[in-house]
């Protein structure tokens, strides 16, 4: 269950790099700019080759899925910028969320036929795909035919993401695959600074930073960066039924994140001021009742 482990890991990096986006950027950046800077700063994974023994190039399969995912991931990340650019960051991401877990459990079967997840392993991935849902989900969520479309859009492409990163790792060593993945998504992020106005939005300086913010602006993107690395390396390691799962454990970033903003709030209202209302709290408690059941059903 080392999968189970590092996955949890994997989100409580998230839950921390949300924080720290919480506290200095803006989400209505455009989605060319986020996806173009995706596969910039993926390019730090090339530091990882001199820890790579026999460092080459990757099997014909592996390249075509490489190249397969690296593409389906841009598209991933441009449409759910859109969706956030359209409608709010907080609406946008639990619904992808939640539906891209749905994509990975119906895919998964297709892709790796017999590929069959036991009783305890299907009723754990019910209880935290709700419990994900409860903690993560706002208010007043206007469903709109334009929101569906662009978020299960958005939800399908990063579950072939997800299935793409998989079948990767299985034709390639796990740190060769990342490093790969990485040079592609650099290659098809160049795409954006083809046309002059992209190439105006994406270089313009959209976020200032002062010196207060830098900390958390920096640690936001190592946070996250290491949190991508522990998710790449629990999907390579879980079993391809379980797939769906370690998606489903994305309630864990929400748990970690409304800790740490109860908290930063409760010892340092001047960083972080946040007042949260006593059925908010039951409703987060009773998700993260749920998200415990489910973690001991995987781990007993």
């Amino acid at each position: 269950m080392d999968w189970l482990l590092i996955s949890i890991l994997a989100y409580l990096c998230f839950g921390v790099s949300s924080l720290c986006d919480k506290l200095v950027l803006s989400n209505k950046a455009k989605p060319n700019v986020y996806a173009f800077y995706v596969g910039i700063f993926g390019l730090f994974a090339l530091l990882l080759i001199p820890f790579i023994k026999n460092f080459g190039l990757p099997t014909q399969t592996a390249l075509y899925w490489i190249v397969i995912t690296a593409i389906v991931h841009i598209i991933a990340i441009y449409s759910m910028y859109s969706a956030i650019q359209k409608f709010e960051v907080s609406k946008v991401v639990p619904v992808i969320g939640a539906v891209q877990s749905v994509f990975i459990f119906a895919l998964t079967p297709i892709f790796w036929v017999g590929e069959k997840m036991p009783a305890e392993g299907i009723l754990a991935f019910v209880l935290l795909l709700l419990g994900s849902a409860i903690i993560s989900f706002e208010k007043n969520i206007k469903i709109t035919l334009n929101f569906l479309k662009i978020t299960i859009f958005s939800a399908l492409m990063f579950a072939f993401d997800y299935i793409g990163l998989k079948f990767i790792f299985l034709n390639q060593p796990f740190l060769q695959g990342v490093v790969w993945l990485s040079i592609f998504l650099f290659i098809f992020s160049l795409f954006f600074i083809i046309k002059k106005s992209s190439r105006q939005e994406i270089f313009e300086k959209n976020i200032v930073l002062n010196k207060k913010t830098q900390f958390f602006f920096l640690g936001a993107q190592v946070i996250g960066g290491a949190g991508n690395l522990l998710q790449s390396f629990a999907i390579s390691l879980a079993p391809t039924a379980f797939l769906a799962v370690v998606n489903s454990l994305k309630g864990i970033q929400y748990v970690f994140l409304f800790f740490l903003t109860i908290t930063i709030s409760f010892l340092f209202p001047k960083i972080l001021k946040e007042e949260v209302l006593k059925i908010v709290i039951y409703k987060k408690l009773f998700a993260i009742f749920l998200i415990a059941i489910g973690l001991m059903l995987l781990v007993l």
